[in-house]
């Protein structure tokens, strides 16, 4: 962001023309990289615009082409403290949502994580000017942490009863000790984006893949939602504290941009060349994954092989799971300028899609809850038998702001509509989306330093419509250090809380009138080297 973050030039005439400042938004390195600040992406300078702009990948000449292999390592150490977290023992329950044993389960307070992606990509000029290349984001997996078995009864080794802990009667644990060689050997790696473009100064670029839609291509660099102060650490969106955190803690990332929810689907995206600061674009994506699953065959991480009759063929239009979109569409504009030293940004895409069916056009709202409350029983979406659940397709707007001044920058998101959670559908009869994200950010040589903060309600629980709705709200404090080019130390602390009454957080039950609230803090220190 430095002085500015992207500033446009003179109008260079009815086709338009992008100039952006020739420093990087983060001062890690010399590189444009987007949606996520502090390190290479799939996202480069010369794929997510139809004019190429300087930045750190080499724009290619005619005849030529440019191959990279960019990569990232992340190292933190983490202090996070919450309710259900490091509070009373038996809230941390196994993901089934069975009680925990007489011990009950508690969080180490005090982590150390670390990860590791890759950037392999291609840049190329053909003789006639035409841009083209292909993009690929490789990243490690995490399996759970657990190694090794554990029951709730002794076992016996050549005739003797296995030592246990000296727990309360009747929850003796047994089974082979912790490894951390099991641990590491369980994580993997996987591909998160693959695409490929062709580009023409005049005419504009289409990329195609499994990549960003609009709202991520359109807050390039992270400048409406996630800043350029954190350094990498990755700010609300899945930042240092949430990566060590259960899921049913983290709150949710409506604002689509970074979201693997939006960009882990296969789709079509065609962008406009600049025309007096203004560029534009349409997306399509046929289904919410990749085709190629369609003949996928059972395998550790599969369900089982798909079956055109079941849910498990992410292209089925009917089936026995109406809670995915199909068909999903999107319009949108950017707009870039500058004004006596201010840069002004934004945004805006409307998205709307289809929904997939079952028989009878519903599915039923999560039977054990209903069969443990029956007072939740039929008021989930009014569908033909009781308990059953109906969902409506997407029709939401997601956009944003942003005015830099002498590297201060002052950036805003939204999202408004018919979604629920991250990029999920929303049941009929729900509570609409209603998002806010704003952000204080100050660069000054290599320190930056500033604030996000992000209010969230929406329907949450699906089993509970028409009985409550959720809230959300999280602030994020930090800044960062460029110790040397591609070397970053950044410090932050995050303060999450989450609340729906009559939903049990620790649990994931609905009825319940317990665990209605929780709230999660912690602070990170990472060191980040990007190349």
């Amino acid at each position: 962001m430095r002085k500015t973050l992207l500033a446009s030039a003179a109008i260079l005439g009815a086709t338009g023309g992008l100039a952006v400042a020739q420093t990087a938004p983060n001062p890690s390195q010399g590189q444009y990289i987007a949606p996520l600040l502090g390190g290479p992406s799939a996202q480069n300078n010369n794929n997510s615009w139809t004019t190429a702009i300087p930045g750190g990948a080499a724009t290619p000449t005619p005849g030529t082409v440019v191959i990279r292999l960019n990569g990232k390592v992340y190292a933190e150490a983490d202090l996070s403290y919450g309710t259900g977290l490091q509070t009373a023992a038996h809230t941390i329950v196994p993901a089934s949502g069975a009680a925990s044993n007489a011990a009950g389960y508690k969080l180490n307070p005090v982590g150390i994580a670390s990860y590791f992606r890759l950037y392999p990509g291609i840049d190329g000029m053909a003789t006639n000017g035409l841009r083209y290349g292909a993009a690929v984001e490789i990243r490690e997996n995490f399996e759970g942490g657990n190694s090794f078995s554990v029951s709730s009864a002794p076992s016996t080794v050549a005739g003797s009863t296995a030592i246990t802990t000296n727990l309360p009667s009747g929850t003796a644990t047994s089974g082979t000790n912790a490894s951390a060689s099991g641990v590491s050997s369980a994580q993997t790696l996987f591909v998160r984006r693959a695409f490929v473009y062709l580009a023409a100064d005049n005419v504009g670029m289409v990329r195609l893949g499994q990549q960003d839609g609009l709202p991520g291509l359109f807050d390039y660099a992270g400048t409406f939602t996630t800043g350029s102060w954190d350094g990498g650490i990755g700010n609300i969106n899945n930042s240092g504290f949430q990566g060590v955190t259960p899921n049913q803690y983290l709150i949710s990332w409506p604002f689509l941009s970074g979201n693997g929810t939006e960009y882990g689907d296969n789709k079509v995206v065609f962008l406009t060349p600049q025309f007096f600061g203004f560029d534009f674009g349409a997306e399509y994506g046929p289904n919410q994954g990749n085709s190629f699953t369609n003949s996928a065959t059972s395998d550790p991480y599969a369900v089982g092989p798909c079956n055109t009759a079941s849910a498990n063929c992410v292209s089925v239009t009917s089936g026995t799971d109406s809670s995915r979109w199909i068909n999903r569409f999107g319009l949108g504009g950017r707009y870039t300028g500058t004004f006596a030293g201010f840069t002004l940004q934004g945004y805006g895409v409307w998205i709307t899609s289809g929904k997939a069916n079952i028989a009878g056009g519903g599915v039923q709202a999560s039977p054990a809850n209903l069969a443990a409350n029956p007072a939740v029983a039929g008021l989930a979406g009014g569908g033909t038998a009781a308990g059953s659940l109906k969902y409506d397709g997407q029709s939401m707007f997601n956009g944003g702001l942003a005015l830099t001044y002498l590297g201060i920058t002052l950036n805003a998101d939204t999202t408004l509509g018919r979604t629920n959670g991250s990029n999920a559908l929303d049941p009929s009869g729900g509570a609409p989306m209603a998002a806010e994200l704003v952000g204080l950010s100050y660069a000054f040589g290599p320190f930056s330093i500033g604030a996000d903060a992000a209010i969230i309600d929406s329907q949450g629980s699906v089993d509970l419509v028409h009985t409550s709705q959720r809230h959300e709200l999280a602030v994020a404090v930090g800044g960062a250090y460029k110790i040397a080019p591609g070397i970053n130390l950044a410090l932050e602390y995050q303060y999450e809380q989450k609340h729906q009454g009559a939903f049990n957080f620790n649990t994931s039950a609905s009825g319940v009138a317990s665990g209605n609230n929780i709230h999660g803090q912690g602070l990170t220190l990472a060191t980040i080297v990007n190349w």
